[in-house]
């Protein structure tokens, strides 16, 4: 049996003052509602990564937001056969990041854009129905270590 490999990911909760959390629907995925993600390249720390992929993702610059903490490893798999640079999974840190700057300051990526729209909502307000089975056990985890809250 080959050894699984994962990929190491980072994903941001973004936070309003409102106590309001940012998702977005992703643009392969019609009804699909998650955070900002993506991969740490070789020469990054997990704090890098998460400042290059706000600003891919979601336009957002460093001087508009706060790291207020963050926890994982979490890790999924892919689904079947499937894998993203040689990897069979990935295995996430997380971090809850405090908006500092005005909404505005978040927008949709121009260039090959990972989400057509965003939403504020109450952390509450989450379904775990809009993330891909493979990714729910991983957002069970997230909401309960942030948040206290028991997705269903």
């Amino acid at each position: 049996m080959s050894s699984l490999r994962y990929r190491l990911n980072v994903g941001a909760i973004i936070k309003r003052s409102d106590g309001k959390i940012l998702i977005g629907e992703r643009s392969d995925v019609a009804g699909a509602w998650q955070f900002p993600q993506g991969g740490v390249k070789k020469s990054e720390t997990p704090l890098e990564a998460l400042s290059r992929e706000l600003q891919e993702e979601v336009s957002l610059e460093p001087a508009n937001y706060r790291v207020i903490e963050s926890n994982g490893p979490y890790r999924y798999l892919f689904l079947a056969g499937r894998t993203k640079e040689g990897f069979g999974g990935q295995e996430q840190t997380y971090f809850l990041v405090e908006l500092t700057g005005p909404d505005s300051s978040i927008e949709v990526a121009t260039e090959e854009p990972e989400f057509l729209r965003f939403r504020w909502i109450e952390p509450r307000e989450f379904k775990i129905s809009w993330v891909p089975e493979f990714k729910q056990d991983v957002y069970r985890q997230i909401f309960g270590d942030f948040f206290r809250i028991d997705l269903k």
